[in-house]
């Protein structure tokens, strides 16, 4: 809409306290009640100007249903020009336009995911995007479990606007109150959050970066000075990689892949190109896990020519083992050896304490622990020549994390346990599960027990074996609590 166009409500009926009240309480029966009434809108004029039907106006009015989808609660607000913060929406577009003097008076950029790359969306997205999960309720939180990740061109076309430079940024309407310290400290808190999150995994602190994010994406809409902005861009791209890493782990894919791509255009918007490297690596560590190694590939062939040679050793050998993992998964053993040999050539060229902060935790643990991990994908097909060489690559892993590793320390007990079952030792396979099952169960992470799920079939079929059945009882008793 443009942002001309006068809204159907007249301010006085916007300012009426019963009015606000609904709408802060997102009860849109008594709201489209009272615009009904106080605002002398039909209720097919309401239906047209929301993209509503006039069956579907009936109902919310007659109470028969709620409205709990951040899409039509949009719809509301710019439909009948309803202020964003009186439903819990950031400004909306057309707000933002407003605030602007002499502003065109074409349609704002859209707060998509696949908007133009421009740092004033970013900012939108973000508010946007975190505002609905503030709010989301249980059964919209069970559709975005539901809900699938792009892949293919979809995707990676969406992703291309990475590979262009970094536009201006438009000035904002309200000045800025915040500083360098003030930046810094929020910094400090994203490295706190995803320590956390390496160490425990699971979402029980979700709601709390998500609203860091917002408070960060409320800042960027204020005027800030250029080196206040850029280094707000990169808190926002850290927080935004850690709420995907949470949300994935959680099971929630889509919404994992939405904060994936609000990381990577606000890693743009801050010009940190290695840590936009870094989030495609996470995008395609989910592609994997999706059984999609050909996209994952592409993410990080992206990802390393987005980069170039200007990212450290540790960000190279990381994107390596990324790669090798997609060329496990396709089962091409001898691009699998290149890769990870790259891998080893490029960290060992890493002086010990080199930077930045994120990419601290790869280093040779980090490489034994992933390349265990792929030689154990190719050992589930061919045990004789892989599953030996996984289970030492793990234990070098498992020697070097030690358990305060938490959730990386529970995936490598995982992993070893199965080579073991692979390698026939069921003794050590037993052994290593009982202890995989305790590691699991000292972290919140649903990735730990869907892997240790894989487990269990190892144990079916082996009852003679009082021990194997001691093993198998104890995978169910962690998956069913």
């Amino acid at each position: 809409m443009d942002a001309t166009t006068p809204g159907p409500l007249v301010p006085e009926v916007l300012a009426r306290d019963e009015l606000q009240r609904a709408l802060a309480e997102h009860d849109f029966s008594a709201a489209f009640s009272l615009i009904k009434k106080w605002g002398g809108l039909s209720q097919n004029r309401i239906a047209a100007a929301c993209q509503l039907s006039p069956g579907k106006v009936s109902t919310i009015i007659n109470g028969q249903q709620q409205v709990t989808s951040f899409e039509v609660i949009c719809r509301i607000a710019d439909g009948l020009r309803i202020p964003g913060r009186m439903v819990g929406l950031a400004d909306r577009p057309w707000e933002r336009q407003h605030d602007v003097p002499n502003a065109p008076t074409q349609p704002a950029p859209r707060t998509s995911i696949d908007g133009p790359w421009e740092p004033v969306t970013t900012v939108s997205l973000a508010a946007d995007l975190t505002r609905s999960d503030l709010v989301m309720d249980r059964r919209a939180a069970t559709r975005a479990l539901a809900s699938a990740a792009l892949s293919g061109a979809s995707l990676l076309d969406s992703l291309e606007g990475w590979l262009q430079p970094t536009p201006a940024a438009a000035p904002a309407s309200r000045r800025g109150r915040i500083g360098q310290r003030e930046v810094r400290e929020l910094e400090t808190t994203a490295r706190a959050f995803r320590a956390w999150d390496h160490k425990y995994g699971g979402g029980l602190r979700r709601k709390a970066v998500v609203g860091q994010l917002n408070e960060v994406a409320g800042h960027l809409e204020e005027h800030q000075t250029p080196e206040v902005q850029r280094g707000l861009f990169q808190v926002m791209a850290y927080l935004s990689g850690t709420a995907a890493t949470i949300a994935w782990d959680s099971g929630l894919q889509k919404k994992a892949q939405n904060y994936y791509m609000l990381a990577l255009r606000s890693a743009h918007a801050g010009s940190d190109p290695a840590f936009g490297a870094n989030v495609l690596a996470g995008m395609a560590r989910q592609m994997l896990y999706s059984d999609r190694p050909q996209d994952a590939l592409e993410l990080v062939h992206l990802a390393q020519k987005g980069v170039g040679r200007t990212a450290g050793a540790r960000v190279r050998a990381m994107l390596h083992t990324r790669e090798a993992w997609a060329y496990a998964a396709m089962d091409r053993a001898a691009a699998f050896k290149r890769a990870t040999s790259e891998a080893a050539e490029a960290l060992a060229d890493a002086p010990a304490d080199e930077g930045p902060h994120w990419i601290a935790y790869f280093g040779e643990a980090e490489l034994a622990g992933v390349t265990g991990g792929r030689l154990l994908d190719m050992a589930r097909s061919d045990p004789q020549h892989h599953a030996e060489p996984a289970a030492q690559s793990i234990r070098r892993a498992l020697a070097a994390r030690g358990t305060e590793a938490g959730r990386s320390y529970a995936l490598d007990l995982i992993g070893l346990a199965e080579c073991h079952f692979l390698m026939g030792d069921v003794t050590g396979a037993v052994a290593q599960t009982h202890l995989a099952v305790g590691a699991a169960a000292r972290t919140q992470s649903s990735r730990v027990r869907s892997q240790l799920g894989q487990l269990y079939p190892y144990t079916v079929g082996r009852s003679v074996s009082r021990t194997v059945s001691e093993a198998r009882a104890s995978i169910r008793e962690l998956l069913s609590s």
